[in-house]
């Protein structure tokens, strides 16, 4: 048998008994390209001109292969993605211009405040301006000072909170993100809390520590950054390990402070269920749940955010009281009015960080945890974002 083979650089006649030979002796998978010829004395001039038709088919060898088809669900998602990061830009763009338009008002009214003065008075005003800026950069001096004091404090004796970052390479970069935000109000939290706790983040590697390292003022965090999983930085206290999961069967009362609290860092919509249970188990360690059921109905299921979870164990530090932890704390949206009737004695809410949508949280200060609502954008999750990156401890 008579055939023509493209092996990379030109063609060839071989001579074959079969196609079988002739695949296995002259060509590799990828350049199984063959057909019959109609007679065995092709000549010179008809190879050459074959040889440009088959310039093409080298061409594409090198070229990337074609996108696949999206899926009618992907599809969607990538349009509700593009909405979102259209609609971020959008409210990134009106929140600076409304800054610029409040800063030239306050200035306009400063000029016209000055005009309407006579020299004397102007000079006067003008020092106890400087006066109350002085003020306000020694409080703020102050303030870090004593915070740092605290936080110092916190790694000798403090209640110790790891943050396991080891569920980095289920999330996607919209969820690493949120993770990434949630990581920075559970500092901003815990830096302003009377009694901190000593915060350790361990399994911190990778496309985590990439996002983290991105933070202004993160290598100044008084914070315990490890890269090894909290086993090995740990190994000589494991029976001290205690996993918090909505999986537990075993309700946590008291907060023991020698017992050293393990939160999952994991932003995935649910799509994990059991996960840190089952990881907890396969380690042979301790698991707990937070007592919500004893004293609120949750219109939804119990998991919570990461720094919800950290709020509420701060707070209960200071109160020793988990009602009022939870109240304070856990957003009315998440709660089933109807099945409690002691709703009317709840704690004033105040606005925390837990907009139920794991949707991106931007350079913008966005909301983005988990998952049923949309997300918005609050005044206080920009001021707890601004202190964290302003304090620069």
């Amino acid at each position: 048998m008579v055939s023509w083979a493209y092996t990379g650089s030109s063609l060839r006649v071989v001579l074959c008994g079969n196609w079988k030979t002739l695949f296995r002796r002259h060509l590799l998978p990828q350049q199984r390209l063959k057909f019959p010829l109609p007679a065995p004395h092709l000549t010179l001039a008809a190879s050459l001109q074959i040889q440009p038709a088959m310039e093409p088919l080298q061409n594409d060898k090198a070229a990337p292969a074609a996108a696949p088809l999206m899926s009618k669900n992907a599809q969607k998602r990538l349009l509700k993605q593009q909405r979102f990061e259209a609609k971020k830009t959008e409210k990134k763009a009106q929140m600076k211009e409304h800054k610029m338009r409040e800063a030239e008002r306050k200035r306009k009214e400063w000029d016209e405040k000055l005009a309407s003065l006579g020299d004397e008075e102007r000079e006067k005003l003008i020092e106890q301006r400087r006066g109350l800026r002085r003020e306000r950069m020694e409080k703020r001096t102050e303030e870090k000072g004593q915070k740092k004091e605290r936080l110092e404090q916190a790694r000798v004796d403090g209640q110790n909170v790891v943050i396991d970052l080891e569920f980095a390479h289920l999330m996607s970069s919209t969820e690493l993100s949120s993770l990434v935000q949630q990581i920075m109000y559970c500092y901003a939290i815990n830096g302003r809390c009377a009694l901190p706790a000593h915060i350790w983040l361990t399994g911190c590697k990778g496309e985590m520590q990439n996002q983290l390292m991105r933070i202004p003022g993160y290598d100044k965090w008084m914070i315990e950054k490890e890269d090894q999983s909290y086993i090995e930085t740990f190994q000589d206290q494991k029976e001290n390990l205690v996993y918090l999961t909505a999986d537990s069967e075993n309700v946590l009362d008291e907060l023991d402070a020698k017992s050293i609290y393990i939160i999952g860092g994991l932003v995935d919509r649910n799509r994990w269920k059991g996960l840190t249970m089952n990881k907890a188990n396969d380690q042979g360690i301790k698991t707990a749940k937070l007592p919500i059921g004893s004293y609120l109905k949750m219109s939804s299921s119990q998991v919570l955010t990461v720094n919800q979870v950290i709020e509420i164990l701060l707070k209960f530090l200071e109160s020793k009281d988990w009602k009022q932890s939870f109240f304070e704390v856990i957003p009315l949206r998440k709660r089933c009015e109807a099945g409690s009737e002691e709703s009317t004695e709840e704690v004033e809410t105040k606005d925390t960080y837990e907009e139920d949508d794991t949707e991106a949280l931007g350079e913008d200060g966005q909301r983005i945890i988990k998952s049923e609502g949309e997300d918005s954008v609050g005044m206080d999750d920009q001021k707890a974002k601004r202190q964290c990156i302003d304090e620069q401890i």
